[in-house]
């Protein structure tokens, strides 16, 4: 035989990845089967179960395969200083980062109920809490730590909601990002806002 086990396992793991979320995009989770997936790979069960056993265990391992770099950049971002610099580093960290798992947020922006159900809802969560905690001051007020929120959901809006849009996709991601600064830059700067 020309090649190992090993590099035949990573290869078909990806397959079955790259399948499941084609699937997954076109009509939902909940809708795919493992047979369906089995069928597109043209694999028997047995082989798609010998890598996965369920589809959550499909969409878990896409998910923790394309958001490493987010856990990356949020162990980097705990031993840094809270400075602005740092913290615009982050944002430009996070947006390359999104750039990379976009098939992944739309489909979660389109499932929403069903991720909520699973376990990466909570996961996710934790990760945007995070990310939020390493752009914000510990002691910031609550307006400024809407202004970390926001500038984290401009960067994900950027990517999803003007996916339609028309436009080069990095330009409104730069654009996004843009925005993420002025809002993180006036948060560390604990600019009041405007009056009630």
């Amino acid at each position: 035989m020309g090649s190992t086990p090993q590099p035949r396992r990573g290869n078909t793991r990806q397959r079955i990845q790259d399948v499941a979320m084609d699937l997954f995009a076109q009509q939902g989770y909940e809708k795919t089967s493992l047979r369906e997936i089995s069928e597109q790979l043209q694999v028997t069960k047995a082989a798609l179960y010998y890598h996965f056993k369920t589809k959550e265990d499909i969409l878990i391992s896409i998910f923790e395969d394309l958001n490493r770099p987010v856990e990356e950049l949020i162990a980097w971002g705990q031993e840094q200083p809270r400075t602005l610099e740092t913290k615009k580093e982050i944002l430009v960290r996070y947006s390359e980062a999104l750039k990379a798992v976009t098939p992944l947020f739309v489909f979660m922006q389109e499932n929403q109920a069903t991720v909520r159900e699973l376990s990466i809802g909570h996961t996710m969560k934790n990760r945007v809490v995070a990310l939020v905690d390493l752009v914000k001051d510990p002691d910031a007020p609550l307006v400024d730590q809407v202004r970390c929120f926001t500038a984290l959901f401009a960067m994900h809006a950027g990517m999803l909601a003007l996916k339609d849009s028309e436009g080069d996709p990095d330009e409104k991601r730069k654009a996004a990002l843009e925005v993420a600064f002025e809002l993180v830059t006036k948060a560390h700067d604990h600019e009041p806002g405007p009056a009630a």
